[in-house]
């Protein structure tokens, strides 16, 4: 370690030196062709880059560059079409000087990453973060930033302590107090190749790429959905059903995008031994990889995911596919909304008419206790017979709960609907409707006890 430090401080001073003699730390290609020299040469930007699966052209892309320095990366972006928006953490007056003279419109702005918010700046197709990773002092909150910042790509490169050979080793980082790293008082970590994947997943990117590591700089693609849509042209009954879904700490329907929310999902699958790797969970459109999949016996399993990195308030969409199959029914979760909201929605279709609620265990009329196996029944008059529980869903205080039964029609021409509720719902005043496709009931109130 000792050695390896004192080679990083003279190959700094070396590099120091250079920088202060060149003055720029990029080498910028001018329109007429002259090249003003930085330390980084055309070549190795090029190769950088190079790294990463960024497509040619990027017309109608919006890309974030945050720590752009000089500026390549973000003119680069530009000259392939893009829409670019460069961040860095001081005032480089280079950057606007190459600005100026390649007759740029990238917009430059000056901020923290860790205070950066897709609040402030809106969100990015891809970002661009390079080379920052090891000058910030919280790391992982950082890439929760760029996560938070990016709609599909981003693309990171840092400095890691190994060559990346072997993932399987654990994940480990190195703190640098003060100047252990280069002779730099500014680079606080070296995580290995190992730690900084699984910093990037674990900030919120659905999957992870370890691309190439060289001279100790690991160049990671991180996505936020899953590829592609394998599974899409499987049988309807190869798709797992979910029967529940909560917060995996409160294990009621109250999501916040401000806490570190994580996501249960219990569903049912005839697929065996199943992983992290061959679970699917989306939400609103983002991927989640699990951190927990277990069997509950028979067909059940439950997973755990984070809910997507500071999500905007509002309703979204919960599903999830396990393997090659397709994805399974949809739930909807509310994030930064009231748990319970005392105004009734309008009816969308008169057809389907809620005629009775009862508790399910107790059959206790408008009255349902909550807590663990907690269930809920409706009698319902305008579903199809026979029905499948995949298209109905039990709507309560405006989040989902799939149907876990549908009976056939009885001598009245009802259908018994039979719905789990999450185990930590609050007591209370509440109201409840029957989801039939894209239509919905009128609602009605009833009490939780």
């Amino acid at each position: 370690m000792e050695a390896r430090n004192q080679l990083y401080t003279r190959e700094t001073e070396k590099q120091i030196g250079e920088l202060n003699r060149l003055g720029w730390y990029h080498s910028i290609q001018l329109p007429d062709g002259q090249v003003i020299q930085g330390l980084q040469s055309l070549e190795q930007l090029r190769t950088r880059l190079a790294q990463f699966p960024i497509p040619q052209d990027l017309t109608g892309k919006r890309i974030l560059d945050i720590g752009a320095w000089d500026g390549w990366f973000s003119f680069e972006m530009e000259r392939r079409g893009a829409e670019v928006l460069a961040v860095d953490s001081a005032e480089h007056t280079r950057f606007r000087v190459a600005r100026e003279l390649l007759g740029s419109k990238v917009e430059y702005r000056i901020g923290d990453i860790c205070r950066l918010s897709s609040k402030d700046i809106g969100r990015f197709d891809i970002v661009l973060f390079f080379g920052v990773l090891y000058h910030v002092k919280h790391p992982l909150l950082a890439l929760e930033t760029v996560c938070d910042l990016t709609t599909d790509m981003a693309f990171v490169e840092s400095f890691v302590t190994d060559d990346g050979e072997d993932l399987s080793v654990p994940a480990l980082m190195e703190f640098y107090e003060t100047t252990e790293l280069r002779g730099q008082f500014d680079n606080w970590v070296g995580p290995n190749a190992s730690c900084l994947l699984a910093f990037c997943r674990t900030a919120g990117f659905a999957r992870v790429r370890l691309e190439s590591v060289m001279d100790h700089r690991a160049h990671v693609s991180c996505f936020r959905k899953w590829d592609g849509h394998p599974g899409s042209e499987a049988a309807p009954d190869m798709a797992p059903y979910l029967t529940c879904v909560e917060n995996s700490v409160s294990r009621d329907h109250t999501f916040s995008s401000l806490a570190d929310d994580y996501v249960s999902l219990w569903f049912k699958t005839g697929q065996e031994q199943l992983t992290c790797d061959e679970v699917f969970p989306e939400i609103g459109g983002y991927g989640s990889r699990p951190v927990i999949v277990h069997a509950t016996g028979g067909d059940g399993w439950h997973a755990n995911c984070k809910l997507p990195t500071r999500l905007d308030p509002g309703w979204y969409e919960t599903r999830l596919r396990v393997r090659h199959s397709a994805f399974s029914n949809s739930v909807r979760i509310g994030v930064d909304v009231p748990a319970a909201q005392t105004s009734l929605p309008a009816s969308s279709s008169p057809d389907v008419t809620i005629r009775l609620v009862t508790d399910g265990r107790t059959w206790d009329r408008y009255r349902v206790n909550v807590g663990v196996d907690a269930c809920v029944s409706l009698w319902v008059a305008g579903l199809p017979d026979p029905c499948d529980r995949a298209h109905v869903r039990v709507r309560l205080n405006g989040a989902d709960l799939p149907a876990i039964f549908v009976s056939s029609h009885d001598r009245e021409g009802l259908s018994q609907v039979n719905a789990l509720l999450p185990a930590g719902l609050q007591a209370g005043p509440g109201w409840i409707a029957l989801i039939f496709g894209e239509y919905q009931s009128e609602a009605v109130t009833l009490d939780l006890v």
